[in-house]
């Protein structure tokens, strides 16, 4: 039987005034040893106060990403993709083009020092973003993650639609979500994902909903400004 969490609306308001949160789309693909150097040295300068919070969404070339409690038996094809050994929370995951990263670096002092409700306010974030889709994702008390119900493969089949996996240095955030809009779904075949090997994985397209990368930064952006406050184009 599937355990749902409960469904509650998290925000994750800065306290006090406070600048608007960087939103920064990164053009092409990213490697991922660039991104984490990058998301290090941004996370740095916000605990020392000397840049804004930021989202940086970003698409990668195909990899697998190791957690910290990535068990090294769910990595079923370790010579399909790099492999990469991650300091975010989690297990094992892959990125590739047509899935959204959106890394989150926010500086939680300034919000909530509180680690389980700021990872309820990226499941409300992802939620609140498929809903303007019309598409139901829920939680799951036994998974961190965003799910949808597919009642057309059988009773409490289900898949996951996006993950979660982060890290926190001095109270700021990074790494983030991945939202599959169109990847490759059979690249996830060469890992176990998130260490869950009863459940699928689908996308926005596997559910029959064609959208552009662009609709969905533009409703990702509008669904983070209602749980963590204003952004910026940067």
């Amino acid at each position: 039987m599937v355990k749902m969490r409960e469904e509650l609306a998290v925000s994750f308001l800065p306290e006090g005034v406070s600048e608007p949160v960087e939103w920064v789309i990164a053009e092409g693909l990213v490697g991922y040893d660039d991104a984490v150097a990058e998301m290090e040295a941004r996370a740095g300068l916000i605990a020392d106060g000397l840049a804004r919070e930021r989202v940086w969404l970003v698409e990668h070339p195909p990899l697998y990403t190791a957690g910290t409690s990535a068990r090294d038996e769910d990595l079923i094809a370790p010579e399909r993709f790099p492999v990469f050994r991650s300091g975010r929370g989690g297990q094992f995951t892959y990125h590739g083009p047509g899935q959204r990263v959106a890394y989150v670096m926010l500086d939680l002092k300034r919000r909530q020092p509180d680690l389980r409700r700021f990872v309820a306010a990226l499941e409300s974030w992802l939620i609140g973003a498929l809903d303007d889709f019309n598409i139901r994702g829920e939680r799951r008390e036994d998974r961190v993650g965003v799910w949808v119900r597919r009642p057309n493969k059988g009773v409490d089949t289900e898949d996951k639609i996006a993950a979660i996996g982060i890290r926190v240095r001095r109270w700021v955030s990074f790494h983030g979500i991945s939202l599959n809009v169109e990847p490759e779904l059979p690249h996830f075949d060469g890992i176990v994902p998130c260490g869950v090997s009863q459940y699928g994985v689908t996308s926005l397209v596997d559910l029959g909903l064609p959208v552009t990368m662009p609709e969905v930064d533009s409703v990702l952006r509008e669904a983070f400004e209602r749980v963590f406050g204003p952004t910026v184009q940067a």
